[in-house]
């Protein structure tokens, strides 16, 4: 059986899962930028997922505007995941901008140097998080080639024209222009939201090829030596890992013009194919005082200061606590409150525990049950409707109230109840990417999948073939499972 039939039977087995929480069928409902409407959930290749999420110039450190955005994408990754898809994740880097030279020059640094200084600590921060690797990671710098091939590609097709060393995508050669932000062409013609270059044919033009006099910072080109706008990095890097159609392309809110509207243009006139994306799918802004949190305003706070003062859990608590399209206000408080929602899922998973080992036999109160069947299907009709952690996360919430009222009710309990209930939190926490520090169960196959590898890479130290070992260890930790070297045994844990 092939890869993709082993995917489909899993994701029929996990639906009829999902369906059997809840009554009537899973149907997921995202919300489409493009449509500004909530819409059926139905990817191309179903079980097959194929997302693509701007990601971050790699000049300083992150701020809590990135964890916002990425913290999202993740938990939206995991959602689909809990649904049954198979998720192809890819997320640029972004590693020459002007940032990124200005940053260089200023430190006395190549901008190489800079970008993986700040890539490192980027995904230092990420991990952190509990934000898992996207499946790629392309880099700009190693897709030089692609993106001259495009440019090139996009001239030949009459959509882009050269001047004096700079090349442009001629706007007024796409029709649907505009139909991602709601901009009119008009508006840009008239300068409103662009700036005006005697360069180019019209004001609304975007540079695809940018020509740069400094040494170092450049690349040879049919147009001479320069380097390539922005936009074309994102169209170029999506198509060539996940093909050209889309079925989800995130960002944040700011992207929505002119990054993600350039995005469409370009991708669309390259392949000929219509609706690039067939999801948009864009976050709220986060803010300080009602203010975008951003770095060129100054007012922003680092992922790395926050996570001094709160765990990790409590930081995502905070973030998936408001809607993903919402706009979140920066609060300490906030950070504080969700620190102590944490400790009460924490309070509730760690005294169910304490009380299943004093539980006598039996399955437990019918009424119970029916509650922790109201709220699972609750949380999970929550995730369906466009991805609503905050909605989710009430329920959660509730079952624990719940399952805390009945144990100070009762002198004693039957075990099939309390460990249903745990079960429920536990899985809650998972699905959400939720740290808890607590060990979540694992069905008997996995944990007998993970021995397996476990030997295989014992096999590759004993043979001294460290490359397979080291990579096993990274597959496995991406995955989730951190391993432990004591001598000739191996330790493993699941971490989420």
């Amino acid at each position: 059986m092939s890869y993709f039939s082993l995917g489909l039977v899993r994701f029929k087995y996990v639906v009829t899962i999902v369906k059997s929480m809840k009554e009537g069928c899973a149907v997921l409902r995202v919300y489409n930028t493009l449509s500004r409407s909530k819409e059926p959930f139905e990817p191309v290749e179903p079980p097959l997922v194929r997302m693509y999420v701007c990601g971050p110039t790699v000049y300083d450190e992150a701020h809590m505007g990135h964890a916002r955005t990425y913290v999202a994408f993740d938990t939206i990754r995991r959602i689909l995941e809990f649904f049954g898809y198979e998720v192809f994740y890819v997320q640029n880097i972004t590693d020459i901008d002007d940032k990124i030279i200005n940053r260089a020059e200023a430190e006395g640094a190549s901008p190489a140097d800079i970008a993986e200084r700040y890539s490192a600590s980027y995904f230092r921060d990420m991990d952190d998080l509990n934000v898992r690797r996207a499946d790629v990671h392309p880099r700009v710098t190693d897709h030089m080639e692609d993106i001259i091939e495009a440019v090139a590609r996009l001239i030949e097709k009459g959509v882009a024209y050269e001047a004096d060393g700079n090349v442009y995508f001629e706007v007024s050669s796409f029709p649907h222009y505009g139909r991602l932000s709601g901009v009119k062409f008009e508006e840009l013609i008239a300068g409103a939201r662009v700036e005006p270059d005697a360069a180019k044919k019209n004001p609304a033009d975007f540079a695809l090829w940018k020509k740069e006099r400094r040494e170092g910072v450049g690349w040879s080109s049919p147009w001479g030596y320069g380097r390539p706008g922005w936009h074309i990095e994102c169209s170029v890097m999506s198509t060539k890992y996940l093909g050209p159609r889309l079925d989800i392309h995130g960002g944040g809110q700011d992207l929505i013009f002119p990054h993600h509207e350039n995005e469409i243009a370009q991708s669309e006139s390259l392949t000929g194919i219509s609706s690039f994306v067939k999801y948009w799918i864009h976050t709220g802004y986060l803010t300080i005082k009602g203010e975008k949190m951003s770095k060129s305003l100054g007012n922003y706070v680092t992922i790395r200061e926050v996570l001094r003062r709160h765990s990790a859990g409590a930081v995502r608590l905070f973030l998936l606590s408001t809607h993903y399209r919402s706009p979140i206000d920066f609060m300490w408080e906030g950070l504080e409150a969700a620190e102590s929602n944490l400790r009460y899922l924490v309070n509730t998973m760690d005294r169910l525990e304490a009380s299943i080992r004093q539980a006598e036999m039996g399955s437990g109160p019918v009424e119970m049950h029916a509650k922790i069947t109201e709220n699972a299907k609750k949380f999970i009709l929550a995730l369906e409707d466009d991805f609503s952690t905050p909605v989710a996360l009430s329920h959660m919430y509730r079952l624990a109230r719940e399952l805390n009222a009945y144990l100070d009710d009762q002198e004693t309990f039957e075990r099939g109840v309390l460990e249903r209930g745990l079960r429920v939190i536990a899985k809650a926490c998972e699905t959400l990417g939720i740290v808890t520090g607590k060990s979540l169960s694992v069905p008997e196959i996995v944990e007998k999948l993970i021995k397996i590898l476990v030997e295989v890479r014992s096999d590759a130290r004993r043979r001294r073939d460290w490359k397979l070992a080291d990579e096993l260890r990274e597959k496995l930790r991406e995955s989730g499972v951190v391993l432990e070297d004591k001598g000739d045994k191996t330790l493993w844990k699941i971490t989420r």
